[in-house]
């Protein structure tokens, strides 16, 4: 039963909203209706009038602990009043190197060295100039392109669009940048439809690799990057095999592997890294949204040793690598990562979404036969809903599905073009996993 009591004070908005351009929004759609936001609490938003809404999307794959923790709040509260802004530039902080220690011993070893930025996006930008500047100082500087994969997204930088794969991200936005390839999606509907975690069929993919290879040449080839599981095209789980495929095919070529973890880092799949869950070794990580638990803006890139002493050589006062942001390992999102990995350590939540997986599974793919549905994927705490699209109407049964979840059901939930996407903060309990499936049912036969 809907809870459509209030549960938080109303609060007024404060003009027309027009002055606000709004990212990946339809702008027009949004301000005729307005899915406001004014509190937020364990499991739930509250909206500007009041309502209570179950967050089946962990705000946008960040909140993993839930909202409102009280230890994160008084972390930043405390570090503003301390030190609200330090120089990361030939300046440090011990926060910044604590949280990094802590990072990396999160991380598989090997992985050694953080890199701190500020979001999942510059964590890409990031990471692929590194892979550039690596061959540069090794001597392979004819190692200049850059491999991404079909419906992958690596965020909004020219870089991170260049190697995504999601065709409306990238269409408007001309050539971008030169030297990019794309290997083909993971994703083969007819053979893999409703699995059960990593399809079984799919591994062979990897091998377009090769391809490209022959192709171009193994010498011109800097690096390849993947998410381990495609969560912004609509959750697309890597098939078994194929990561470690992917691993063998770029140690053969002396090609670097990029994993962006953006999302499933921080116990989203029940590990710290994806790369502990599918046994794969990268020479790099990015990562970004469950750092600090949604609460500041923080990224990074987790660096192989071979690749961070690589640059480690040279007069000692010369600078080794020209690149970072003025808030890199800002005062505020190191408290904040700080106090978020305490609860994830203190609470065993990466423990908790492994345990809580087949369930979540059973609980999605009872969705199975609900009308207009012809694929469900999960994997961790993650769930894809494809639905089909309206005649002449791509997109619109989606966006109907948004509104009847967040109006008419107390629901929030993300939406890939007519897919579905739920990635509950990893607190969520069996109660409400029935609770968001029961409610997700209600949305699929509203927009049937």
């Amino acid at each position: 039963m809907l809870d459509k009591s209030p549960h938080s004070t109303a609060v007024n908005v404060p003009n027309d909203l027009a002055a606000h351009w709004m990212p990946f929004t339809a702008n027009r759609a949004f301000k005729k209706a307005p899915r406001l936001l004014a509190g937020a609490k364990d499991m739930h938003y509250f909206t500007v009038d009041g309502r209570k809404i179950l967050d089946g999307a962990a705000g946008m794959w960040c909140s993993n602990a839930g909202h409102g923790r009280t230890q994160i709040a008084e972390a930043i509260g405390k570090q503003a009043a301390t030190l609200d802004y330090s120089p990361p530039f030939q300046f440090g902080i011990p926060q910044a190197f604590e949280l990094a220690s802590r990072v990396a011993d999160l991380a598989p070893k090997g992985l050694d060295h953080v890199f701190f930025c500020n979001s999942g996006s510059e964590a890409a930008d990031t990471a692929l100039k590194m892979a550039l500047a690596f061959h540069q100082i090794s001597g392979q500087g004819g190692r200049i392109r850059l491999i991404g994969r079909e419906r992958g997204y690596h965020g909004v930088g020219f870089g991170g669009t260049s190697v995504g794969g999601m065709v409306n991200n990238r269409k408007m936005f001309g050539s971008l940048l030169t030297g990019v390839d794309h290997l083909p999606t993971t994703y083969d509907r007819e053979k893999q439809a409703f699995s059960r975690g990593e399809p079984e069929y799919g591994a062979h993919f990897a091998d377009a690799l090769e391809n490209l290879v022959n192709l171009h040449g193994a010498n011109t080839i800097a690096a390849v990057i993947v998410e381990p599981m495609a969560g912004s095209t609509g959750v697309l789980p890597a098939p078994k095999g194929y990561l470690k495929r992917l691993r063998e095919i770029t140690q053969k070529h002396g090609i670097l592997l990029i994993f962006d973890e953006v999302i499933t880092g921080f116990g989203r799949l029940g590990y710290a890294f994806a790369a502990e869950r599918y046994g794969v070794l990268p020479d790099m990580i990015t990562f970004a949204k469950g750092v600090t638990n949604g609460a500041a803006p923080m990224g990074g890139v987790i660096v192989r040793d071979t690749i961070h002493d690589a640059f480690m050589s040279g007069p000692e006062h010369v600078i080794e690598l020209a690149h970072g942001y003025t808030y890199s390992a800002h005062p505020l999102a190191c408290a904040a990562g700080l106090a978020t990995l305490d609860i994830y350590r203190d609470e065993k939540l990466f423990e908790r979404a492994r345990a809580l997986e087949p369930k979540w599974t059973d609980a999605i793919l009872s969705l199975k036969n609900e009308p207009n549905v012809v694929d469900i994927r999960t994997v961790g705490l993650t769930a894809g809903i494809d639905l089909t699209s309206r005649p002449d109407q791509p997109g619109k049964r989606g966006f109907d599905a948004l509104n009847s979840a967040f109006f008419d059901n107390d629901l929030m939930m993300r939406i890939a073009g007519d897919t579905l996407a739920l990635t509950p903060p990893l607190i969520v309990s069996e109660e409400q996993v029935g609770e968001i499936v029961e409610k997700v049912a209600k949305v699929i036969r509203a927009v049937a």
